[in-house]
């Protein structure tokens, strides 16, 4: 199911934003995406770490009908306090800052979020691993975005439309959650409510957090800020496709982290490490292909997705596809293993470093070279993060690189890489989006064809493992077997 998910977050924006993108054009949507970066900051306090936190206190207490009930109520609580407070200092900055008056229409619609996301309780139901659910809400929410955004997208002015269905693709379906929430905890309020309890590590988390957003969201608020709209929207498309690799990248972490909170409640400490190479392994052989491959053609990636009008967006695009890797590995270090075993300080201490270094560079290089600036300034602090981790993790036996066999996937790479480039010069039409459509799908079938050839043929044990997975899935299931499954 986070599969499938995942698949959605790739298809909503490969269709929505080449269509949204020429009628916007650069500075539509780089308005729309400076916005959203200034809005998550207010969305962030509101949520004060709890979308992680939550998920963790949620997946110990699972088992436990009347304590995950008061556990989910002290979080929704807590949440809509914040809540208020980030309004109030939203509507502050909205009232008093001249950059953002004229544009008011579109920062309220855009700051609906904070609400969404505060009273959404998403975090219990990837606790509880309601991964089904979570899928077929985030999908239908995400279909109907898409045909409003076709049917109602027509001009260049319609940026605040495009900033409101951009809400109500990624957040309007938490609604759902409220109703939906009976079949897991209780409706009325259970007293003798214990906050405090909560309070130590919500900080650390809401820390977490705070230093996330800052060096996730600080380059295009920078941006906005010392630069231009357009220099905005270049950067905007080169993070949006690597927004979607990485949602690929990060997606077996995600879903594993209950799971792996579990097993460290329950001492399993066997499968939990037998949990982090898996996700480790998948991270490394996805990652390193998809890093090499939108390197290599990132021209075509842009054209297609944004269009020629965005050819600004290629370097950087160049630039920030390494924290593919980056993301990936942090991603299993922090969350799947700090977090689980209760050093999560540590992940804060990673992403306060990695928040300075965006900061200062993004100061030195952002008046140079804008949007280049801002890739680099995110590249070097993705690094910081994962250094910090891995020295942090030294002295712990969970995670082993060197199980990893990375001379397959090098193999794998350095054979697929000339089997494609030569697509590069192909000219089948004249229009250049469409061409580099088809130059990207002869490409990736042959880039990638061969990458898992290699580590096919080579037996690398997690793509023999994936592989015979989907063949079992695929095969239809033996005719005796249909009608003795029919009469049971």
């Amino acid at each position: 199911m986070n599969a499938l998910l995942t698949m959605s977050q790739f298809i909503f924006p490969l269709i929505t934003f080449p269509y949204v993108s020429r009628v916007l054009q650069v500075a539509g949507t780089g308005k729309v995406s400076f916005a959203t970066s200034f809005v998550s900051y207010f969305s962030m306090f509101a949520q004060l770490g709890i979308p992680t936190y939550g998920i963790r206190a949620c997946a110990k207490v699972r088992d436990n009908k009347e304590e995950l009930t008061r556990v989910t109520q002290e979080l929704l609580i807590i949440n809509l306090v914040t809540m208020v407070f980030a309004y109030i200092a939203f509507f502050g900055m909205l009232i008093f800052v001249p950059r953002l008056q004229s544009e008011k229409p579109l920062y309220i619609v855009v700051s609906v979020t904070i609400l969404l996301n505060a009273v959404g309780m998403e975090w219990l139901y990837k606790g509880l691993e309601q991964y089904s659910y979570i899928t077929i809400r985030s999908i239908l929410f995400k279909f109907i975005a898409l045909i409003l955004m076709l049917l109602l997208i027509r001009q260049k002015s319609d940026y605040v439309i495009y900033g409101a269905l951009s809400v109500f693709a990624s957040a309007a379906s938490n609604i759902f959650n409220l109703f939906h929430a009976h079949r897991f905890i209780g409706m009325r309020p259970v007293g003798h409510y214990n906050f405090r309890r909560h309070m130590k590590a919500i900080g650390i988390f809401f820390a977490m957090s705070c230093a996330t957003t800052i060096y996730t969201q600080l380059d295009t608020v920078m941006l906005g800020f010392m630069a231009t709209d357009t220099d905005v929207g270049y950067y905007n498309a080169a993070v949006r496709i690597k927004t979607i690799l990485v949602s690929v990248v990060t997606s077996l972490g995600t879903v594993l982290l209950p799971r792996s909170s579990y097993y460290v409640q329950e001492g399993n400490y066997k499968e939990f490490k037998r949990l982090t190479a898996k996700a480790l392994n998948f991270v490394w052989i996805i990652s390193l292909p998809l890093t090499v491959y939108f390197m290599l053609f990132a021209k075509e990636g842009i054209y297609t997705l944004a269009g020629t009008g965005y050819t600004g967006s290629i370097v950087p695009m160049q630039l920030i596809m390494p924290t593919l890797v980056l993301i990936g590995i942090s991603s299993i270090t922090g969350i799947q293993i700090l977090v689980p075993i209760g050093k999560e300080i540590y992940v804060l201490y990673s992403e306060i470093a990695g928040a300075v270094t965006d900061l200062v560079l993004n100061a030195i290089l952002i008046p140079v070279i804008q949007s280049a600036g801002a890739a680099i300034g995110t590249l070097v602090a993705e690094f910081v993060v994962l250094l910090v981790q891995v020295i942090a993790l030294r002295k712990d036996h969970f995670m082993n690189f060197r199980e990893v066999r990375y001379w397959k996937m090098v193999l794998a790479l350095i054979l697929a890489v000339p089997t494609c480039l030569w697509t590069k010069r192909l000219s089948i039409v004249s229009n250049q989006s469409i061409n580099s459509l088809i130059i990207l799908l002869i490409s990736a079938v042959l880039f990638l064809g061969v990458y898992f050839a290699v580590l096919t043929v080579t037996k690398e044990d997690l793509t023999l493992s994936m592989e015979k997975q989907l063949i079992e899935k695929l095969r239809p299931h033996h005719a005796g077997q249909f009608h003795q499954d029919k009469r049971a």
